[in-house]
């Protein structure tokens, strides 16, 4: 981890969002997009909606199908926007409350909505509520970095990524940035 941090100088920690739930909107919105991908449909789902987040009961008010058309949504994505909206309305997922919950809590509750899985639950933590012993080791780039930074043949599994971090605690969130900046580094 030094040789990272030497190399890639400061890294900036990252700024807590605000809105929680726009936060996991966009979360849902960009799954296993492009970053170009997820920007495009998440500004076509804001301008549905005057140019700001829909709240819950306007997700759930909406036609599903004449959201998924003009948004540029899949009929999964869909679903997973409207099972957050639901968790919301119910209070099964009391958004006020999540800033006051351990890590293990807040993973716990925002997993719970349909669409929501450990990286999205990792990233919520580290880029919304600024959470800094946060380790993505579900993340490839992640993984990616460990293998380059350690030299080691294969990719290292999930297990394999959080055995090494017990070394980086209480700051595994910025060993993530480092290890991820390491690969905006890396040679060709």
């Amino acid at each position: 981890m030094a040789g990272l941090i030497a190399a890639a100088g400061d890294v900036a920690a990252p700024e807590r969002g605000t809105d929680v739930y726009a936060a996991l909107l966009r979360a849902i919105v960009g799954q296993q997009l492009s970053v170009r991908a997820a920007q495009a449909i998440y500004a076509r789902l804001l301008a549905r909606f005057g140019g700001r987040p829909p709240t819950p009961a306007e997700v759930l008010a909406d036609d599903p199908e004449e959201l998924r058309v003009a948004c540029g949504l899949s009929h999964a994505k869909v679903a997973y926007l409207r099972s957050l909206a639901e968790h919301v309305e119910s209070g099964t997922l009391e958004l006020d409350r999540l800033t006051d919950l351990d890590d293990d809590a807040v993973t716990a509750a925002v997993t719970a909505v349909k669409g929501i899985g450990l990286w999205s639950a990792d990233m919520f933590l580290m880029f919304t509520l600024g959470r800094p012993d946060v380790l993505a080791s579900g993340d490839l780039g992640i993984r990616r970095a460990v293998q380059r930074a350690y030299g080691l043949a294969a990719l290292p599994t999930v297990a394999e990524v959080d055995a090494r971090g017990e070394h980086w605690r209480p700051d595994r969130t910025l060993a993530c940035l480092y290890l991820w900046a390491s690969l905006d580094n890396a040679p060709l």
